[in-house]
């Protein structure tokens, strides 16, 4: 019998993830000619980390993938480490004969020679074919740099004021940038972040945008994304964080203080997500994708075939907030597609009590939950996912502590990893007396979108899958619901055959 995807044990049924074998960050994401391209890390020889290729899906919709053949392989230079992929419209390469084509900017990874010293240097590769085939350069590598052994991780972009390129990339404990006017020869103009932010581990993965403040007439400001390693002496593993301030085309200024430190997830498990290249939202926001997982245990989850999944793709805008100017993250709408409407359920103005549960008798394995509460009496207000006799993820918010928390300390399996079933939280404020939620719940993951997208927490979860009880909860006292909706959602996969 054939085992198809729809049927695999945990296998998210509307995230991205790999037909087989082990994928972690996401890489090159680029939209071009009406296709969203997501390359990523993989090994195709198993289903831990491994000598890395660029695994390449593509997409219409953010929702549906194609797979495609492998785009990047190891080659005298190396494996395929993380980078990125722009549209190079005038041909400022030379690759393309003055038409527009792809390029693919990538960490080589190799060993210096005579040596077990790591060596990390920043080669290209392009495509005049849509993305479908790919071409080393041969003066590759393009770039290194010896006083660095974690010198990797390119992503660029093009700068319109200053008429050049600008690639920022990860170097040790700081992020570095340099310009080109030809995406071959690359000159160093500054670095960022030696003594700023959070240190917890090493830096990875940078991403530097320009995006709008809500709310306002023309007004941005420059956003730099830092992933950081895991560090033992951390609970929270590997994440991500922020930095917000000005940058001139040269260098980047922080408008916070040195010891500042933004969060873009408050889960486990969005780690070295950077935003796609050449597409913009109408309202300039820009889209975004993380790798769902956590270095702490990703070759451990309890996966058989496959191994890691992406968060769902996101929009990023900036928002200004009590605390200051933010990033905030909504999922895109895309995947309202994917709602059945005709199971979908709503209810508003309800007094719920504690030992009442509004949603007994529904049940789901992969579900969209929308609910705008005032707490009111009750000291925690919340919803028990994914549940069982025996199982259950905790989606809560603490009224005086003003605290949203998940617990998935009995969300299912979780013994691969002494510190995976925990509890975490952030800080939330009601907005008008009103917190409001938008929770995705797969086979193997949560993602919580609250207030808008100001606190976004990442989690995944392995329960077992007759675990699909749902409960909508309180304590301490009433409190009112004043919109609650449930959408069942499809599987992108419900009308493909997908054999593994």
């Amino acid at each position: 019998m054939t085992t198809t995807i729809i049927d695999e044990k945990y296998r998210p049924q509307f995230h991205f993830t790999p037909p087989a074998n082990w994928m972690n960050d996401p890489n090159g994401m680029v939209y071009f000619e009406g296709e969203y391209h997501l390359f990523y890390q993989y090994h195709p020889n198993g289903t831990t980390w491994g000598p890395m290729h660029w695994g390449h899906a593509i997409s219409q919709d953010l929702v549906h993938w194609e797979h495609m053949p492998i785009a990047l392989k190891p080659d005298h230079n190396g494996f395929i480490f993380s980078g990125s992929v722009v549209v190079d419209w005038k041909d400022s390469s030379g690759f393309f004969d003055g038409s527009p084509g792809l390029v693919a900017i990538f960490t080589h990874a190799d060993q210096y020679p005579n040596s077990d010293r790591p060596r990390q240097r920043q080669s290209l590769a392009y495509s005049s074919d849509k993305g479908r085939s790919w071409t080393m350069y041969e003066n590759n590598p393009v770039l290194a740099n010896e006083a660095h052994t974690d010198f990797r991780d390119p992503k660029v972009f093009w700068h319109e004021q200053k008429q050049h390129w600008v690639m920022v990339l990860a170097a040790g404990d700081r992020a570095q940038f340099y310009v080109s006017v030809d995406l071959k020869s690359w000159t160093f103009t500054s670095e960022f972040g030696m003594a700023e932010g959070s240190h917890e581990g090493v830096w990875e993965c940078p991403d530097l945008i320009e995006l709008p403040i809500e709310g306002s007439d023309s007004q941005s400001k420059w956003v730099l994304i830092v992933s950081i390693g895991d560090h033992p002496d951390y609970p929270e593993g590997s994440r991500t964080q922020y930095f917000i301030g000005e940058f001139d085309g040269m260098t980047f200024t922080n408008d916070n203080d040195a010891d500042s430190v933004l969060w873009l997830d408050y889960g486990r498990d969005n780690y070295a997500g950077v935003t796609w290249s050449d597409v913009q939202r109408p309202d300039g926001a820009r889209l975004f994708i993380g790798w769902m997982s956590n270095w702490k245990y990703s070759n451990l989850t309890p996966t058989q075939a496959w191994r890691s999944a992406m968060t769902l793709p996101r929009e990023l805008r900036l928002r200004r907030t009590s605390s200051g100017i933010r990033v905030v993250q909504q999922p895109v709408p895309e995947f309202q597609v994917l709602r059945e409407q005709v199971q979908s359920k709503q209810w508003s103005g309800v007094t719920i009590r504690p030992g009442e549960n509004l949603l007994a008798g529904l049940k789901g394995d992969r579900y969209e939950l929308i609910c705008e509460f005032e707490a009111g009496l009750a000291d925690e207000i919340g919803f028990h996912l994914r549940t069982s006799d025996t199982e259950k993820t905790v989606v809560g918010y603490q009224t005086a502590e003003r605290k949203l928390f998940v617990s998935r300390s009995d969300s299912g399996e979780s013994g691969f990893h002494r510190q995976f079933a925990c509890t975490h939280d952030a800080l939330l404020e009601p907005l008008e007396g009103r917190i409001r939620l938008h929770i995705f719940v797969d086979h193997s993951s949560i993602e919580i979108f609250a207030n808008d997208g100001e606190v976004v927490i990442t989690d995944q979860i392995f329960p077992d899958p007759s675990s699909v009880g749902l409960e909508l909860y309180t304590r301490g006292g009433e409190a009112t619901i004043h919109r609650l909706d449930f959408h069942p959602l499809q599987s992108i996969y419900a009308y493909a055959s997908m054999p593994r």
